[in-house]
């Protein structure tokens, strides 16, 4: 089984800086892909960036604007999202997502969330 605990959401003012992270624990899965999505009030969950096991990136264009970078710690199984210089556009929900093979199959698992509010 895999689960994937997101932290580091919360309130920040305009212009801050946050740094997700999302960490898969369990046993007997290997992760391929890791992502962050975000779902902001009233409008559909959107990808903000994915990342494969050997490093290569995809960031959403609308999303990032070179604020955003995605790393991850293949010996820990986490994933981050760094965000620089916050606006209140980047208030929503974000989800961790991967793509794990696991000694029954392929999944796709998603994280719970975490709310991050851009707000002065």
């Amino acid at each position: 089984q895999v689960q994937l605990v997101e932290s580091g959401g919360g309130l920040v003012q305009p212009g801050g800086s946050l740094r997700l992270s999302c960490a898969a624990s369990g046993s007997g899965f290997s992760i391929s892909t890791m992502g962050w999505y975000r779902q902001a009030p009233g409008k559909q969950r959107e990808l903000v960036a994915a990342i494969t096991r050997g490093g290569n990136t995809h960031y959403a264009d609308s999303a990032v604007k070179g604020r955003f970078t995605i790393s991850r710690d293949n010996a820990k199984n986490t994933v981050y999202l760094q965000m620089n210089n916050l606006k209140p556009e980047d208030t929503a929900v974000y989800y961790c997502n991967a793509d794990s093979t696991t000694i029954i199959g392929d999944i796709e698992v998603w994280g719970q969330g975490t709310l991050v509010t851009v707000s002065s």
